[in-house]
């Protein structure tokens, strides 16, 4: 055997990320020293963002099995949920924060461009495009400037890409003052049994690259996801890949016409470490190797290096394994598309991969060793608890006042970019394309999508508050599954399964990693309550700057179904005189309210009350109240409180409200507190008696629904039109000032 290129010492080791035990371990499983092709190689399949090796120990602890599943977390590119009458729905979240911290632009819109892929590579047509992004401060001026790029990346990419944005949210602290977070997510749907698996077999079945060239853009990009953001972060632009959402179109059509043709063995996205993971991935899986010819991949770009090739991240390209006689019909379909469609290989008995250019063997390494559940290692980092917990712990709200101004704290909360209207975001997108969202025009608190030929919905919705988390890593991912399913349980579905992107600092810090372990036993308790197994997902660990981690952020992606879109519930108030009732129960507690931070400054303090029992029979309850029709709007309550809940269902149809708070709970809390486990609905006159009987949990009377004033114990916090002006325009204010 001729492996061509010098051996490595320790020190390229460390520059690729490789630990020195981990270089000893390569050693061990080749026999030998590695070249630098080979190095490179376990780089990036062994880097965090590939092989998951200080996380899958407690990602494992996950619920992973449910009725609807039909793979289990990890088994393929996307979760695959059985939605009934012969549809499965493919959905998952994934983070694209690195590349867009130093191009935000081209970061962001290849985030969107890899989601969808592994959503396509399944055989599933993407139909809803999700978003949860997270930046510094608005009034910076880098803020300003990454908001402005990401929310640009993502519209035309997507909206060229011709799948609708339908949700989302958008949080600014100034904890991702230096690492922005920006996770998509895609949902798709394919008939049951026509879906295709990520893997590669039969011995002399030939290897295609498909899509576009290869070339020297995300090179070392899944290493680069995996270390911290330093002053030199933006010399890494050539680690963030270049995006075309039009080749992506063509791709999408060509890759679902090959599933007709049933020539496909298997198919992969290559996304994080490019041909590297898609020829190991699958040849692990199929329990098979391959023989790879890198001087056979098209590319765009001359003199370039065999580990260029291999490591690249160029986009809109897949790895497609054929059944060896039908190489005709799947070159029919690429040409037809006016895509590149080369054979750069074959699969090979055992489990080898074999690395050719021009002939000469460049690399030779064993799949199974490279890919995470074979030999990838895996860590279980040492915990501590975060010393910012004695501060957190000395909150007292006695020692807040309440204010006497509560009128104009309302319009500046309001007005908070945390709570003001997202529409300078939302109008860049397409929301509308394929005309499956119900939801523009009907506000509901998750988004409801048509599918076409049925009465059948699907619910989606991104959640996280990850000022929550920060306090209390257990509690705020408790809440976060749990505020995920209430706003699927509010827009009238029923929640049957998450994905999840994991947004952490690094995890070799003690206290990051505490956070990391608590943060998913709360999500695991919560997801076992509601039934809604973790489907996949991403996780992304160094998030972290020269001076702070992020506040851990655990994005929860949930889908849920609908029977009928016609049921689906909105939370905008109908008519005058319409009742208005809380659910659930209010508190004295301001604790890690917007509220809290924005008026009185203080950021730290104990995560809001939240009891799972609690909000079990909530959603019961609210579900229950929508199937037998006795409500008109239904509203979680969620960042702002109780106030800004009912200025958001006053507002689509200009409407007002005039309540009554409860006496022996502090004006501001009862207001703007954010304890959990609480909706606003609005009823009918003529339901009250039946709706009141239906109810098994604590309720309260607010009020009823007026013509145009705000009026809160008597007095008038003022019209809604004010409000509205406030709401809809506070973020373009200061973006234009």
């Amino acid at each position: 055997m001729n492996i061509i290129e010098p051996i490595v010492n320790e020190e390229i080791a460390k520059s690729l990320g490789i630990l020195p035990e981990e270089l000893s371990k390569i050693r061990e499983i080749l026999g030998r020293n590695p070249n630098y092709t080979e190095l490179s190689i376990f780089s990036v399949m062994w880097s965090e963002h590939c092989s998951y090796k200080n996380s899958i120990t407690y990602l494992k602890k996950l619920p992973r099995k449910g009725k609807h599943l039909l793979v289990e977390a990890g088994e393929e590119n996307a979760g695959l949920v059985d939605i009934g009458d012969g549809w499965a729905c493919a959905f998952k979240i994934e983070s694209h924060n690195h590349p867009s911290a130093v191009e935000p632009y081209m970061g962001a819109a290849t985030g969107v461009g890899g989601i969808h892929r592994d959503i396509f590579t399944m055989g599933a047509r993407p139909i809803a495009s999700l978003n949860s992004l997270r930046f510094g401060r608005l009034d910076d001026p880098r803020t300003q400037r990454l908001l402005k790029g990401v929310v640009k990346g993502i519209g035309d990419y997507g909206n060229c890409f011709g799948v609708p944005t339908v949700a989302g949210e958008v949080y600014f602290d100034p904890c991702y003052q230096d690492n922005p977070l920006v996770n998509a997510m895609s949902v798709g749907i394919v008939k049951v049994g026509e879906t295709i698996s990520a893997t590669s077999f039969g011995v002399g079945n030939p290897v295609y690259i498909v899509g576009s060239s290869t070339g020297k853009d995300g090179i070392h990009g899944a290493t680069f996801a995996s270390e911290e953001l330093g002053e030199d972060a933006e010399e890494k632009i050539p680690s963030v890949q270049v995006g075309d959402p039009f080749q992506e179109k063509l791709l999408l059509e060509a890759s679902l016409e090959l599933v007709k043709t049933g020539a496909i063995i298997g198919m992969q996205d290559m996304g994080a470490a490019g041909i590297t993971c898609s020829t190991s991935e699958m040849s692990a899986k199929g329990e098979h190797g391959m023989r790879i010819n890198l001087d056979k991949v098209p590319q765009r770009q001359k003199n370039m290096k065999p580990f260029e090739i291999l490591l690249s991240e160029s986009q809109e390209r897949m790895l497609v394994v054929v059944k060896k006689g039908m190489e005709k019909e799947i070159e029919a379909v690429f040409d037809k598309w006016d895509l590149h469609c080369a054979i750069i290989g074959e699969v090979t008995e055992g489990g080898q991969l074999e690395y050719f250019f021009h002939d000469e063997l460049v690399a030779s390494v064993p799949a199974f060793d490279l890919v995470l559940g074979g030999g990838a290692p895996i860590y279980s980092r040492e915990t501590a608890v975060p010393s910012y917990h004695l501060e957190r712990d000395s909150f007292n709200m006695d020692d807040i006042k309440v204010p006497n101004n509560l009128k104009e704290i309302a319009f500046k909360l309001i007005a908070s970019p945390n709570i003001a209207s997202k529409r300078f975001i939302y109008r860049q997108y397409d929301s509308m394309v394929g005309i499956g969202n119900t939801s523009t025009n009907k506000p509901s608190d998750a988004a409801i999508i048509r599918l076409k030929g049925q009465d059948k919905g699907l619910a989606v919705t991104v959640d996280c508050n990850s000022k929550y988390v920060h306090a209390d890593a257990y509690k705020g991912g408790l809440i976060a599954v749990s505020e995920a399913a209430r706003n699927i349980v509010c827009s009238g579905a029923k929640p049957v399964a998450i994905t999840n992107c994991l947004n952490f600092g690094n995890p070799y810090d003690p206290e990051v990693y505490w956070n990391f372990v608590e943060a998913l036993k709360g999500m695991g308790d919560a997801c076992l309550k509601f039934e809604t197994p973790v489907t996949g997902g991403n996780v992304s660990f160094y998030n972290q700057s020269p001076t702070r981690a992020v506040n851990p952020t655990p994005t929860i992606g949930m889908l849920g179904i609908i029977d009928n879109v016609k049921d689906a519930m909105t939370l905008d108030f109908k008519e005058k005189g319409h009742l208005i009732y809380l659910l659930g129960k209010s508190r004295a507690d301001i604790a890690s309210s917007e509220y809290l931070e924005l008026v009185h400054q203080v950021a730290l303090s104990p995560a809001p009350y939240f009891d799972l029992e609690e909000e079990s029979k909530l959603q019961n309850t609210i579900s229950s109240l929508i199937k037998n029709k006795l409500v008109e709007s239904v509203h979680d309550i969620s960042e702002g409180g109780l106030f800004v809940t009912l200025t958001e269902s006053a507002l689509p149809n200009q409407f007002g409200f005039e309540i009554k708070t409860d006496a022996s709970i502090r004006k501001d809390a009862y207001l703007f507190g954010e304890s959990q486990s609480r909706a606003v609905v609005s009823i009918k006159l003529e339901n009250k008696a039946l709706f009141e009987k239906e109810l098994g949990i604590p309720f309260e009377f607010l009020g009823e629904v007026v013509e145009n004033e705000i009026l809160i114990d008597g007095e008038n916090f003022g019209i809604i039109s004010d409000f509205k002006n406030k709401y809809d325009n506070a973020i373009e204010e200061v973006l234009n000032n």
